[in-house]
């Protein structure tokens, strides 16, 4: 299994938030736990995610090492942290990510439109990276 250990290196961590992704990783809330389902495991193209991973000083709810493609979970919560999330999403894209967003809502009512959503999506179907 390759974990493409070099897209890891070269992304910033803090390790300061180890102990929050890990609680966040155990709380898990609805839409995050159903769309893990769907993508442990290389069940989805292939590809090997992770859940809740540190970049930066920032706590992504899904990353794709192979594509360098974060999958945020869009709740009710981000309509109060707009200037928040347009600072992290600007980080993030700095260091070259893409970002595909899910609304909470569309998980939970339309899992099987988000998955075939997220099969086609040109960010996750690129070729993985070189090692």
């Amino acid at each position: 299994m390759n974990r493409h250990t070099k897209q890891y290196k070269k992304l910033p961590f803090n390790p300061s938030l180890k102990q929050k992704a890990g609680d966040l990783r155990k709380a898990g809330n609805l839409s995050e736990i159903l769309l893990w389902i769907q993508l442990k495991n290389r069940q989805l193209n292939g590809l090997d995610f992770d859940r809740q991973k540190i970049i930066g000083d920032y706590i992504v709810d899904f990353f794709c090492p192979q594509t360098n493609t974060v999958i945020e979970i869009d709740g009710y919560s981000h309509d109060m942290k707009v200037e928040y999330d347009a600072k992290r999403e600007k980080f993030l894209n700095g260091l070259g990510l893409k970002i595909i967003h899910i609304s909470d809502v569309d998980i939970k009512k339309n899992l099987d439109d988000v998955i075939r959503m997220l099969k086609d999506s040109p960010e996750l179907k690129r070729d993985y990276l070189a090692e």
